[in-house]
């Protein structure tokens, strides 16, 4: 368990904006590894160049699974393409040992001519597998993907959640030392995923994973380190906690924000929330007041709450769809005292965020973790993912 099966040290990656100039810098760094020269000369950004990825290094053990976190653009995937051998990195050195499983695109590695049988076994022989293990395997593969009247139909006509199907089964079903997987589980059903998770569960026993997700709930619940991405650098590598704590403040800039930032939107110029109580007795009831100053008037809003745990995975949420006769945004100030009948969560400190739609949806208050709430006690109850629901409050 302590073998080591990828090594990454100082890794980089330097792309082009402009298309013309990328062709000639692709002629001359070939003619430099001809010469014998470095690849990408000295290491400087020639004009137009940026850094996709910038002297990335971490180790995985057999048993570890590594979450890649960052926002879009942070240079996840070029990562993952540089690790599966489909891009060449600019600089550094990458070891892999053992068998390598990669999901890292919708539809990667498919010819979509072909039917999902015959594009079973192309994928299995470019990973080196034998006829006879595939004939070994392919009844498991078409089991797990749940697509089996459609196996010999080709993959054109396939659904986007039947090709992940396909892709995640084809990938996890040869066992292989490494599995690199790129927000899989963003596309397909809840049972589906829970499918996956197991999988994966039982792959990163003898294996290690690299999981690319912007969903907390999933990176909390399978990863054991993570590696967070800013603009190609390495922000972070430690605990799953740690990760998403940072990820949580890195803005869409990629620059480090305040992790308990809020957004106001036109017509709002104010929002505030007072506790009654910041100790809660699982079980018990929550109350507080929410108090908003509005340039107009504006009906029926709706106000949705979100429970986060300590390692930032989302625990529940609190929601009121509202009509014209509850609650109404008016001029100036409007003041709502809010409660939760019950709040059956397990012991622990909370993070809260509120959200205040408009009548087309759109989010005019994002208050986001700018409050904590600790649960004590326990209550029969009591569990760590629960859908609540606000069921009274009284305007002011």
């Amino acid at each position: 368990m302590s073998e080591t099966l990828v090594k990454v040290e100082g890794v980089s990656k330097k792309f082009c904006k402009s298309l013309k100039k990328s062709l000639i810098y692709g002629m001359q760094d070939i003619g430099r590894e001809v010469t014998g020269r470095r690849h990408g000369g000295n290491g400087e950004l020639r004009h137009d160049e940026f850094w996709a990825v910038k002297d990335v290094s971490f180790e995985l053990k057999r048993g570890d699974c590594l979450g890649l976190l960052g926002r879009n653009g942070a240079g996840k995937t070029t990562l993952l393409r540089i690790l599966n051998g489909l891009i060449k990195p600019d600089a550094g050195r990458i070891e892999m040992r053992g068998n390598v499983g990669a999901l890292i695109a919708l539809g990667a590695g498919f010819n979509p001519i072909l039917t999902g049988r015959e594009n079973i076994y192309v994928n299995a022989s470019v990973l080196g597998i034998s006829k006879k293990n595939i004939d070994a395997k392919i009844d498991e593969i078409i089991d797990f993907a749940e697509i089996g009247e459609f196996i010999d139909m080709p993959v054109q006509s396939y659904s986007s959640g039947m090709q992940v199907r396909l892709g995640f089964a084809v990938a996890t079903s040869l066992k292989p030392d490494i599995l690199i997987l790129d927000e899989v589980l963003a596309v397909g059903d809840a049972q589906f995923r829970s499918k996956c998770y197991r999988r994966i569960s039982e792959l990163q026993k003898k294996a290690a994973v690299i999981f690319v997700s912007h969903s907390m709930d999933h990176i909390a619940r399978i990863c054991s380190l993570t590696l967070v991405l800013s603009r190609g650098e390495a922000a972070l590598l430690g605990s799953v906690s740690e990760g998403v704590e940072a990820y949580e403040q890195i803005g869409s800039t990629g620059v480090a924000e305040d992790p308990t930032f809020l957004t106001l939107s036109e017509p709002i110029s104010q929002f505030s929330v007072d506790f009654q109580d910041v100790i809660i007795e699982s079980g018990n009831p929550v109350e507080f007041k929410i108090q908003v100053f509005s340039k107009a008037r504006l009906e029926p809003v709706r106000i949705k709450i979100f429970f986060y745990n300590q390692s930032g995975a989302f625990a529940a949420d609190g929601i009121i769809l509202s009509d014209e006769s509850c609650i109404e945004l008016r001029e100036g100030v409007s003041i709502w005292n809010l409660r939760i009948n019950t709040l059956p969560l397990k012991r622990g400190t909370y993070k809260l965020a509120f959200n205040i739609f408009d009548p087309h949806g759109e989010i005019i208050v994002w208050s986001y973790k700018q409050h904590e709430v600790k649960v004590i006690g326990s209550h029969p109850g009591a569990i760590a993912d629960c859908q609540l629901k606000l069921t009274a409050f009284t305007k002011i």
